[in-house]
């Protein structure tokens, strides 16, 4: 029989895998917009807004969104927080639109009865089921620390950029891969860096990051959907 740990690590597994269909791949989350100014145009490009994009907008918003959620701020005052902070259009309904999918899946797979109490303010119309927020219910509904959570949770946000990527610039495998590990000590700077902030600190974001992820609203031709 599966130890505690084991069974939530398998789990973790499954809820950030590339094959869990939330709809990543249809999502840039700003980096297209770059790409159309050729201002990312190839793996070292990319790496930079990869790194900004880690350091700051995920930092500030949906990890700290997750360790406020642990700490037992109610998720629809989390929920109507990050519906706030979420400037551009495209990324708020990216959020929910990937949230909602992760709600759905997570309450079929791992039901828990935060997860249903969240899947009921959502379908009331009460909160919106942001993406970070259904995963932080369901994650510590399974028992995963804190820290795990967050680690997996940026890095699957990491992995699905640079997959997207991969097609968009376009870039080999490789490269990606050269990415990733690269990325992974941003990812664990990260999760640092959100054990130190303040509720003052919750939505800070770089305007330039930003003001990229409204431009992609009208950008002429495009193959994401933020």
């Amino acid at each position: 029989m599966l130890n505690t740990a084991t069974s939530y690590q398998l789990a973790l597994q499954q809820l950030t895998d590339s094959a869990l269909p939330t709809g990543a791949f249809a999502h840039s989350l700003g980096f297209e917009t770059y790409i159309e100014r050729g201002l990312v145009h190839d793996e070292a490009s990319f790496g930079v807004w990869l790194s900004a994009f880690v350091s700051q907008q995920l930092t500030y918003s949906d990890g700290l969104g997750i360790r406020f959620l642990y700490e037992g701020v109610p998720v629809a005052e989390l929920d109507a927080l990050l519906t706030a902070q979420l400037l551009p259009r495209q990324l708020r309904e990216a959020s929910i639109k990937m949230g909602t999918r992760l709600l759905e899946i997570g309450d079929e797979v791992f039901p828990s009865p935060e997860l249903t109490a969240y899947r009921e303010l959502v379908t009331a119309g009460r909160s919106a089921g942001h993406q970070p927020l259904g995963f932080a219910v369901v994650a510590r509904s399974l028992g995963v620390p804190l820290p795990e959570a967050l680690a997996a949770y940026l890095f699957a946000a990491v992995t699905s950029l640079t997959q997207n990527a991969v097609r968009a610039i376009p870039l080999g495998q490789n490269a990606g891969q050269r990415l990733l590990r690269k990325a992974s000590d941003g990812v664990a700077a990260a999760v640092e860096r959100v054990g130190q902030l303040t509720p003052d600190d919750f939505g800070a974001v770089s305007p330039g990051l930003e003001i990229s992820q409204m431009r992609h609203e009208r950008q002429r031709a495009r193959m994401f959907m933020s």
